[in-house]
């Protein structure tokens, strides 16, 4: 029984979670809904709800197609650029679905939890285009299953009303810039031994600490040094040759 419910956990067939909020983050029953939402206490996804507000939603839209992706350019390196600030950034991506529970939601994936966490307690304090911003851990792990297949093949007649993601992309152009700059800043300001990462050994920071425990990286790396090494075995050698000596006094 256990191992059944283990399986379908999540999926269509458990009557007892929902499976929507699960695969999207998001349901459109919201608080109503006959299933629980349970919200995962860490992840490596979180999720703004309610961020993008796309101009080409408005009747009154006057827009072309290209001022409208100029707009959304300019909307998604804002949130590359804040977002990439808490982390390793995997994976940005903004809904231009028009359901209530979908409707501007950003969904980042980081690298680690422990960045994902970070980036909810900072922007749960932030503003954006003159609304406060919410965060929350989110349990999507997979996008693939999150968005609408029929979309991405022109086939959904759902529109943006569908119940899966309708995902609006950035120009080709503009998403490689902003990866190679992640990957640049990266390489010129490493992240620190205490960033990142799920779990140090309390051992560790213990030692780091009070320093009457462990090994701390400079010393490790100190021991294995060539120079160290070649030091301790002068030593070493100078002790043999006075053993040496007093033998052959002995004698």
């Amino acid at each position: 029984m256990a191992s059944r419910l283990a399986t379908i956990f999540g999926t269509e067939q458990d009557r007892v979670n929902c499976s929507f909020y699960y695969k999207i983050g998001a349901c459109r029953h919201g608080d109503r809904c006959s299933r629980k939402h349970i919200r995962p206490p860490f992840s490596q996804t979180i999720l703004l709800p309610n961020v993008y507000h796309n101009p080409a939603h408005d009747p009154s839209n006057k827009l072309t197609e290209k001022e409208l992706q100029d707009n959304f350019d300019a909307v998604y390196e804002d949130l590359y650029c804040e977002l990439a600030k808490y982390g390793h950034l995997l994976e940005l991506h903004v809904c231009d679905n028009v359901g209530d529970h979908l409707i501007g939601n950003v969904y980042a994936r980081y690298e680690w939890e422990t960045e994902a966490q970070k980036a909810v307690e900072q922007l749960n304090e932030r503003w954006y285009a003159g609304r406060p911003l919410y965060a929350e851990l989110s349990p999507v792990t997979d996008f693939r299953e999150a968005c609408c297949r029929q979309n991405e093949n022109g086939e959904c007649n759902r529109g943006g009303f569908c119940n899966f993601m309708h995902l609006r992309n950035p120009s080709a152009p503009l998403a490689s810039a902003l990866r190679a700059g992640q990957r640049l800043d990266r390489r010129l300001n490493p992240p620190g031994p205490t960033e990142g990462g799920g779990w140090e050994p309390p051992a560790a920071k213990n030692g780091a600490e009070s320093g009457s425990q462990g090994w701390n990286r400079s010393e490790r790396r100190r021991s294995a040094s060539p120079s160290h090494r070649s030091d301790k075995d002068s030593r070493y050698r100078e002790r043999d040759e006075r053993y040496d000596d007093r033998q052959g006094s002995r004698r």
